[in-house]
Parts: structure tokens; C-alpha cells; sequence
């Protein structure tokens, strides 16, 4: 029979073989090491955080968060393909207005998303953060929500910038995130971090936000510093040719390029609005049955996505 408190490190409950009596000197010696030392393993030791178990599944509610931003990215962004892409029947200017529209579109309902979460906390938390845990979970929830923000900002610049033909900005985008991410976590919540501080749930959101509106922020940054060099090149070389050229040249945002983006995108919103609908309801679900159903839930999700991001 199992004891009662049957835990592994910080990972939570899991079930062991019958312990046998005496000492363990007759287990084979990398086995024993294991028996010893159960609590870590290698993948834990190397990038772990020694972070209250209890509040793992607090760290769920981003990747909620995300589903609903999902919802706006899968909107406009993806008319891109077919709008900002469309190289044959628009000119680059015109293009490249309509890549500054679908940014700051994205980016004012990406704030007003945040807004809307960082002052609906208690009650986002309501419904995706088990009882259990849901008062020490609220502070993550208002750091997390301008993950929403950050999002919308990394989707548009990165869905545009491809249908532009300038891959090079979704790679910084990645590379920078990848970097400030590694470079944080070890720094502050792995279990080589710098001070004495014990690490929790909150710093974990911390960083995380940093990382995503670091990201964010930097892709547009380089965007618009390659598009305005791009941009007096070409000033520059058409005054020194003195002909007339027909292409319109104002790239700032429109309400016209507005609408022609939301046409094509309105289709993909509707969609990815009911479908995201429909798993948040199974969320809520399975979040009111417990903690431990919860967490369940994350792990198996994120053990699914893991199967095929990879291949991917």
C-alpha cells in the first residue's frame, strides 16, 4: 500500500515499488544514485526552479491568456498572406501602409485586451485558476496579462513582415526572446540563480513578460529602422534620376487599409473566436473539478504540444 504522501521533489505525486527492508547497498549503484537522489533529475538540475509545487498550475493561466489572444492574431494577421502579400497587384508602398495599419490595429486591441484582463483578475481567475490556489494566483494574472499585448504586437510584426518577404525580422524576434529567456532564468529562477532570494510564481511571470515585450518590441524596432533606411535609399536614388513616378508614396496608417484588411480577416476571426470559445469552456471544466485535475490538464497539454511542435 502506497503511503499517503507519496511525492517526488517538486513534482508532485507519483507511484513507487514497494520499498524492501534494510539498507540499499545490494541496488546496483546507478540505481542507488537515482533512489537518492529522486528528487532531481537531470533536466530539473540543469534549467529546474525550486518553485512552490502548489502554484504550478497557477502558471496555466498564461497559456489561457494566450488562447484568447490567439483569437485576435488569427484575425487580421492572417489576411496578410493574401493582402500584404499580394506583391503582383500592389505596389510596395501601399503595402507598407497597410503593414503599419495592421500593426497599430493589432497593438490598440492588444492593450485594450490587457487592460481588460489586468482589471478583470478576480474574475479571470474565477474560471481558469482552481480554488485552491486562486487568491495567491491573482498577482500572477495581472503580471500575465499584458502577455496579451505583447502578442499582438510579435504576431502582427511577424505575420507582415514574412508577407513583406523580410524573414530576417521574425529570426530577431525568436533570437531575442530565446536569449533574454535563457539568460533570466538561469539568472533569477533557476536553481543557480544569482542572490538568495527564493524564487516564485511571480518572478516566473516576470520574466516572461519581459521576454515577450523585449521580443516584441525589438522585431518593430528593426522593422521600422529597415524599412525607413530602405526608404531614404530610395528617396535618394529616384531624386537623382529626376523622372515621374506614379506610385503613391504615403505609408502611414489608414482607415481605408483598415478595412481592406478586415474583409478577408473578419472570416478567420469568427472562426477562431468559436473554436478557442469551445476549449475554454472545457478549461473552466476541468479547472472546477480540483488542482489536481488541473495540473493534470497542463502537463498532458504541454506534453501534446511538445509531441508536435517538435516535428514541426
Amino acid at each position: 500500500m502506497l503511503p499517503k504522501d507519496n511525492t517526488i521533489g517538486d513534482i508532485g505525486p507519483v507511484a513507487t515499488r514497494p520499498s524492501h527492508d534494510g539498507d540499499d547497498d545490494h541496488i546496483h549503484p546507478e540505481r542507488r544514485f537515482w533512489s537518492r537522489h529522486r528528487g532531481h533529475f537531470g533536466g530539473a538540475l540543469l534549467s529546474g526552479s525550486p518553485i512552490d509545487r502548489s502554484l504550478v498550475v497557477t502558471t496555466d493561466v498564461y497559456t489561457y491568456i494566450g488562447i484568447v489572444a490567439e483569437v485576435l492574431n488569427e484575425g487580421l494577421p492572417r489576411a496578410a498572406w493574401v493582402i500584404i502579400g499580394d506583391s503582383a497587384s500592389r505596389p510596395w508602398t501601399r503595402r507598407l501602409g497597410l503593414t503599419y495599419t495592421l500593426i497599430l490595429f493589432q497593438s490598440v486591441l492588444g492593450l485594450i485586451m490587457s487592460i481588460g484582463f489586468l482589471a478583470g483578475a478576480a474574475t479571470f481567475a474565477k474560471g481558469f485558476v482552481p480554488i485552491e490556489v486562486r487568491d495567491a494566483s491573482l498577482t500572477y494574472v495581472r503580471i500575465s496579462a499584458f502577455s496579451a499585448l505583447s502578442s499582438a504586437i510579435e504576431t502582427a510584426v511577424a505575420a507582415a513582415t514574412r508577407a513583406l518577404d523580410k524573414p530576417d525580422v521574425p529570426l530577431v524576434i525568436s533570437t531575442t526572446k530565446f536569449a533574454v529567456n535563457i539568460t533570466l532564468d538561469l539568472l533569477i529562477i533557476s536553481r543557480f540563480h544569482v542572490g538568495s532570494h527564493q524564487p516564485t510564481v511571480n518572478m516566473q511571470a516576470g520574466i516572461q513578460l519581459t521576454c515577450n515585450m523585449t521580443a516584441a518590441f525589438v522585431g518593430l524596432g528593426y522593422f521600422l529602422w529597415t524599412t525607413t533606411r530602405s526608404s531614404l535609399r530610395d528617396d535618394h536614388h529616384e531624386g537623382n534620376n529626376n523622372t515621374d513616378h506614379t506610385e503613391p508614396t504615403n505609408t502611414r496608417p489608414s482607415l481605408r487599409a483598415l478595412l481592406v484588411l478586415i474583409r478577408p480577416g473578419l472570416l478567420t476571426l469568427i472562426e477562431s473566436a468559436i473554436r478557442n470559445a469551445l476549449y475554454l469552456w472545457l478549461v473552466t471544466t476541468i479547472v472546477a473539478l480540483g488542482s489536481t485535475y488541473a495540473t493534470a490538464w497542463g502537463v498532458f497539454n504541454t506534453i501534446r504540444w511538445g509531441l508536435v511542435m517538435v516535428p514541426v
